[in-house]
């Protein structure tokens, strides 16, 4: 039996029966078939129907694996703010979940976008002040070290590795990182958990978070990349929109005790820059023994976030 292969009928047997033992022990057996929701290289869920609702099973390949034991840390780290397993195995990856109903995003149906996410972008900062005082432990549980001392090398790793055609432009920008990385490590803000693809199908309207297979330790502001742009092309956005630049600030204010706005703002422009970096390498892991054949689309993924590199960001 592969550790990464979803079409192991060995692998899945084994899946099976792991789920429906648990079930069996919190006297919520399964009432139907265990059948795949969604399958994607890097991981996969499963529905299983009990008499007390529906139950959620996901794994990881091997470098994504520590999003099991993260997500049964972060029960613990930050009580209620993200949603908790009902069981882990933290040597295979895999999560067993309730069914927690519509993401925010499809429950917003026409609400105010910009007011759901200014929430939920408040409470996501306070999740991330909550894990730094666990930098530490939750490195030694496998979370990605993604911290602006580690990116520099990080980056060169990147570039010589013969599988990422990176742009030509691309190798030119390492005295650029460098010091972007120099001046974020000088701005006071502590390295936190970094979920590194939050937006609103990654929430419950209740402001708990999930999905935590891209995450890292990193610098705290670097969230931002992917959930700006999520949102500049929802809304259909320029960069600097004055609506991306109201939800920075109210990102920011959680984090303003003894940092000058000015810092602040300034750190965000270049977190968002070198979360670039943490995106390729990301998709890197995702991709790395992935368990099912690879699209054009996933394999140049990481190519694609270091050309970006190139690039402005929303803010």
């Amino acid at each position: 039996m592969r550790a990464n292969d979803w079409n192991d009928p060995d692998w899945q047997a084994a899946a099976q029966d792991w789920v429906t033992a648990h079930l069996a022990a919190q006297h919520t057996p399964a009432t139907g078939t265990f059948t795949p929701h969604r399958v994607r290289p890097w991981s996969v869920t499963y529905r299983m129907p009990t008499h007390a609702g529906t139950r959620w099973f996901k794994a990881n390949i091997t470098d994504c694996r520590y999003e099991a034991a993260l997500a049964e840390a972060l029960t613990r780290i930050a009580p209620g703010a993200t949603l908790p397993p009902l069981a882990v195995d933290v040597s295979r990856g895999w999560l067993l979940t309730a069914d927690a109903g519509p993401t925010l995003r499809e429950a917003l149906d026409g609400a105010d976008r910009l007011k759901a996410w200014t929430t939920m972008l408040q409470a996501y900062a306070e999740l991330q002040q909550a894990t730094v005082p666990h930098v530490a432990e939750l490195l030694a549980l496998g979370v990605p070290d993604s911290r602006v001392s580690a990116i520099p090398g990080l980056f060169a790793e990147l570039l010589a590795d013969p599988a990422i055609e990176v742009d030509p432009a691309v190798p030119d920008l390492a005295p650029d990182v460098a010091r972007w990385c120099a001046e974020l490590a000088a701005d006071g803000i502590p390295a936190a958990l970094q979920h590194d693809d939050l937006h609103d199908d990654n929430v419950f309207p209740d402001l708990r978070f999930f999905d935590w297979g891209d995450a890292s330790i990193a610098h705290p502001f670097g969230s931002l990349l992917v959930t700006l742009n999520v949102l500049q092309a929802q809304l259909d956005l320029p960069n600097g929109a004055s609506e991306l630049i109201r939800l920075r600030d109210a990102y920011l204010e959680p984090w303003s005790g003894s940092v000058d706005p000015a810092t602040l703002r300034r750190s965000v422009t270049l977190a968002c820059r070198v979360t670039k970096v943490s995106r390729a390498l990301s998709w890197r892991r995702a991709l790395r023994d992935a368990a099912v054949p690879v699209d054009d689309d996933y394999r140049t993924a990481p190519a694609a976030w270091l050309g970006e590199l190139t690039g402005g960001t929303a803010v």
